[in-house]
């Protein structure tokens, strides 16, 4: 790996892997999750599967990227040559995560510049609907939603501005200043939200705890994969990252701060959320339970709603809500970026610039074929296909790839080397036994609900994406790398 492509500071590298984990996810979905999976007594569940699998598969992750050094297809590749289409299958999907993703911020960009002028009226649905995402049905795909396909254009000319400098000079300067500004930026939404009339009406909501719920398996269920979305793991970019480091960093006390700060923040943010949502209850009169969702819903529907009875200090609110999700999008999908970026760069032996040249050219091409009349729902389909089937079998896959064929002894003195705390059998046992089934479980599950409820269309969505990543997979497999 060229010596410029690494971190001038651990610092750097936090904030880089923060901004990778926190995402639209933590603002939009962790909340809901809390509400809907038992309020308060959903935190036994949440904290248990950071516990065992949050931290546990974060800490090999660090491991495996700083002892090999290398891309993930060049990593998978040295530890048996026949699993590289596995690699490149992962970061494929990851890299198909990256497209949809900034389309979902091109929405946010788009009401960030709403939020000046509440141009979104008093019908905050039919402006979502008519103007920026779409709707599901199959007549609107004849025309783009052209607010959106603009800003689609715009944030992939950041990314890539950002991502074809050395890591340093790009992600990391780029992290150390939206990661600290989102922090600041949440805290004054949340602090306020807090002061607001009826925000103890939805803080009580959101944590009245229902401890029967804790015998129901798919809390559990639920917990995991809230972890599992939420770091993004398993996605090769602590991988890649950690790739970048400088010799005598402390690997798993590094894991544990990110860890920290991820949960830190969305439980933070979950609090604001719903002192918003309480204030919206109490004013109105709405019924908590007509108020909240998730996603699309929550921040393009809902909020607009929320600022519009809010009087002048929602003209303050919004525009700050809407950076704040831009600043959190843009670090994460860096990220998401970042494993294609690094695995074809060393694969075809190109500069860092020419490799981000081309991927940010093929990736805003798909990205603008999510920018019709039903792009909301076609980043829906793509977006459950991709992390339900791809992104979770591949997890597993990778904990017997690491685990078992590799061997964690080979990991464990890197880890354990500069750390404070240290990683033994106990983690050992997690890696290899543990977190396989709790995987493969979940993904059963995952896919027999995605296949009983899919409509004819979405199957030929998630149809089409499986074979593009096959094929794309067993074509990068068969080119020989141009250090060879």
């Amino acid at each position: 790996m060229a010596e410029k492509n690494q971190w001038d500071s651990p610092i750097a590298f936090i904030f880089a892997m923060i901004g990778a984990a926190v995402g639209l996810g933590n603002i939009w979905r962790f909340s809901y999750v809390v509400y809907s999976n038992g309020g308060g007594s959903f935190f036994i569940p949440y904290f248990t599967a950071i516990a065992v699998m949050g931290i546990p598969f974060l800490i090999l992750e660090y491991g495996v990227g700083f002892k090999f050094k290398d891309s993930f297809s060049n990593i998978v590749r040295k530890i048996r040559p026949k699993f590289e289409i596995i690699a490149w299958m992962l970061v494929i999907f990851v890299f198909i995560v990256t497209i949809y993703y900034m389309v979902i911020l091109s929405w946010d960009l788009v009401y960030l510049l709403s939020s000046f002028t509440f141009s979104w009226g008093t019908d905050a649905a039919a402006y979502f609907t008519q103007t920026v995402g779409g709707s599901s049905n199959l007549s609107n795909a004849s025309f783009l939603l052209i607010p959106t396909t603009i800003g689609v254009f715009l944030l992939w000319i950041i990314l890539w501005f950002i991502a074809h400098r050395n890591v340093d000079e790009g992600i990391g300067k780029v992290s150390k200043i939206l990661i600290p500004a989102l922090f600041i930026l949440m805290g004054c939404i949340v602090i306020y939200a807090l002061t607001l009339p009826g925000a103890g009406i939805g803080i009580s909501t959101l944590l009245t705890p229902n401890w029967s719920m804790l015998l129901d398996v798919n809390i559990w269920l639920a917990a995991f994969a809230q972890i599992i979305f939420s770091l993004s793991m398993g996605q090769a970019i602590a991988v890649t990252y950690a790739g970048y480091l400088p010799e005598n960093s402390r690997l798993i006390d590094n894991a544990l701060i990110v860890i920290a700060s991820n949960s830190a923040f969305e439980i933070f943010t979950a609090f604001g959320v719903f002192s918003i949502l309480g204030y919206m209850s109490a004013t109105s009169g709405t019924p908590m339970v007509q108020l909240v969702t998730e996603g699309t819903g929550l921040i393009f529907i809902v909020f607009p709603m929320i600022f519009n009875v809010m009087g002048p200090i929602g003209r303050i609110m919004a525009p700050l809500l809407f950076l704040a999700i831009l600043f959190a999008g843009i670090t994460s999908a860096l990220g998401f970026f970042e494993p294609m970026l690094n695995s074809i760069t060393s694969k075809m032996g190109w500069s860092r610039k020419k490799t981000t040249t081309v991927l940010a050219i093929i990736g805003c091409a798909f990205s603008l074929l999510l920018t019709t009349g039903i792009s909301s729902y076609l980043v829906q389909i793509i977006d459950s296909f991709v992390n339900e089937f791809g992104i979770l079998l591949l997890i597993g896959v990778q904990c017997i790839i690491f685990a078992w064929v590799y061997g964690l002894d080979h990991i464990m003195p890197v880890l354990n080397e500069n750390s404070i705390f240290k990683v033994g059998k106990k983690w050992s046992f997690i890696i290899k036994y543990l977190l396989p089934v709790v995987l493969i479980v979940m993904w059963l599950i995952g896919i027999i609900q995605l296949f009983t409820t899919a409509k004819s269309f979405e199957i030929i969505i998630d149809l089409i994406i499986i074979i593009m990543v096959l094929v794309f997979s067993f074509a990068l497999t068969r080119i020989r790398p141009r250090s060879e």
